[in-house]
């Protein structure tokens, strides 16, 4: 990979991780404050399993298998045909996209209503009484106001996609902010002191409006973006004769959706076994869960999307070399991101769940059920990265197959896990089973690459690997004997123990950063060069 490749994709990576950084703040004060509005009962309940839906679309058809599909199909369509070609084929899709869409809107939110009427007028709650809650019923009022958002959402996904062969890549993550920016806003507008709140249905539809809202303006702007890039669809009735590229979507997009319906499938399975381990279990996984999705979208996820993207210009020049040093460079670069991010949610997984969560309804003892759960979680989150990075070598060559099955394999194992740990280790057990199956996973992948003849530099992974972690556990453990010192001189009234722990992460950062520097390793120095590089004049 040439200099300017290398400089290219790291900067791009950078600019996404910091607007997804942005949107996972966001997200972060969201959630915290659905947790003072909402609580933590039937209404929280009924807000969270009817957004649900339309984000199971959102992950399948919008952010997931397809928008994922279509980039290598973007790229080689442009690489034959240019411009021209490309817009002719986005009519197709988009068109059958947009009324697959409106008939899953309409089926859904028509069969909310209809489940509705007869839980209300016949004696269905006798056969499943679960029907009958107080939560089921708000859900099915909400779920046909919300819906319609995964109309918008998904076209969003898709859009960006699009956007993404262009390299454009940090003004698509921006719009992500939009849904935090109006729910915090509502969210705000709402909150009331005790005895004062807003009627439950009024808040809920006022919430489910503002979702609808911010999914219409996003399209709206991804729509702006793809015409300014040269790149909205040429609707005319020529380019419906040709469907030829819903066929070749079709194939590639099948497995995908496939995997991802197996994967919630396994969500649903952990956090089902988790109700049987007592109350504390799904709230401490969930919980846990939030912080590390941070990193994992912070870097993880922008390198991804920036990586797929260039992987697939290499794949349509059949240029497989310049292909796999991408992959090796992104992989240095993961380990050299996500080991220290890893090593300092295990070392200091307390005060940081303490920061976020506790006060209110979460007690001391909610504190201590995270513990395990943070630690393996915090253990796994390279591994989690490490996949975000590899399974653009397969899909931007069209090649979807082996990663269907390797996540099929390695769910059947978080599964089988799951049994044999959670009785011993709890909710702990859980996130190891999910840990060591995302371990499985990248095993699989790598050794399938490694088979199709890719020259992954293993030395140099391990090396890198091993020099990270050295640093960072060095680093890391030099801190956590220094932590109490700090806490105990900068625990302020008002922010607590928050700007100790701020302060640890200055100085884990100073020096992880340091040690590597002084090792000679080249990822700090690559880093630095993209954020000192000045635009050229």
């Amino acid at each position: 990979m040439s200099e300017t490749n290398r400089t290219g994709l790291l900067k791009s990576s950078l600019g996404v991780a910091f607007a997804t950084f942005l949107s996972r703040l966001l997200g972060l004060v969201r959630v915290m404050l659905e947790a003072r509005v909402l609580g933590a009962g039937t209404v929280a309940s009924a807000w969270h399993l009817a957004f649900a839906v339309p984000n199971l679309f959102r992950r399948l058809l919008g952010e997931g298998a397809l928008g994922t599909a279509l980039i290598p199909i973007v790229s080689h369509s442009e690489e034959e045909g240019g411009a021209g070609r490309v817009r002719a084929e986005l009519s197709v899709v988009f068109a059958a996209l947009s009324a697959l869409l409106a008939l899953i809107v309409a089926l859904v939110a028509g069969g909310a209503g209809m489940l509705r009427m007869l839980v209300e007028n016949s004696s269905i709650v006798d056969v499943f009484p679960v029907l009958g809650s107080e939560r089921i019923r708000l859900a099915l009022l909400l779920l046909p106001v919300l819906m319609p958002y995964a109309f918008f959402i998904c076209l969003v996904g898709v859009i960006g996609a699009v956007l993404n062969t262009r390299r454009i890549f940090v003004l698509p993550a921006l719009g992500a902010l939009l849904l935090n920016f109006f729910l915090i806003g509502g969210l705000v507008s709402l909150w009331r002191p005790a005895g004062e709140g807003v009627e439950t249905s009024v808040l809920l539809n006022r919430l489910a409006f503002l979702v609808l809202l911010s999914g219409v303006i996003q399209l709206l702007l991804m729509l702006v973006l793809l015409w300014r890039c040269g790149r909205f669809p040429a609707i005319s009735p020529t380019a419906f004769r040709d469907c030829s590229v819903l066929k070749r979507l079709w194939h590639l997009v099948l497995p995908g959706m496939i995997g991802g319906a197996a994967l919630q499938i396994s969500f649903l399975v952990d956090r089902t076994l988790a109700i049987c381990l007592g109350p504390q279990a799904v709230p401490a996984l969930t919980n846990v869960d939030r912080i590390i999705d941070i990193p994992i979208g912070i870097f993880a996820l922008a390198l991804g999307s920036v990586l797929m993207a260039s992987m697939a210009r290499s794949a349509a020049r059949g240029d497989l070399t310049g292909l796999a040093d991408d992959l090796v460079f992104s992989l240095r670069h993961v380990y050299f991101v996500c080991i220290p991010m890893a090593v300092m949610v295990m070392f200091f997984w307390e005060p940081l769940c303490r920061i976020l969560f506790l006060g209110g309804n979460f007690t001391e003892s909610d504190l201590e059920a995270t513990r395990l759960v943070a630690i393996f979680y915090g253990a796994g989150i390279p591994s989690f990265c490490v996949l975000k990075v590899v399974l653009p070598a397969f899909y931007s060559r069209k090649i979807v197959k082996p990663p269907l099955y390797s996540s099929l394999v390695s769910i059947a194992a978080n599964i089988v896990l799951n049994f044999c740990l959670m009785w011993h280790l709890r909710q702990g057990g859980i996130a190891l089973a999910t840990v060591l199956a995302s371990m499985l996973n990248n095993t699989i992948l790598l050794l399938l690459l490694k088979r199709e003849g890719f020259r992954l530099e293993g030395r140099t992974m391990v090396l890198t690997a091993g020099r990270c972690l050295m640093v960072a556990v060095v680093t890391g453990a030099v801190l956590y004997f220094l932590y109490p010192v700090l806490r105990a001189q900068l625990t302020l009234r008002w922010f607590g123990e928050l700007p100790a722990f701020l302060l640890m992460l200055l100085l884990f950062g100073v020096g992880y950063l340091g040690g590597n520097l002084l090792l000679r390793a080249a990822e700090p120095l690559e880093l630095l060069g993209v954020l000192r590089r000045r635009p050229r004049a």
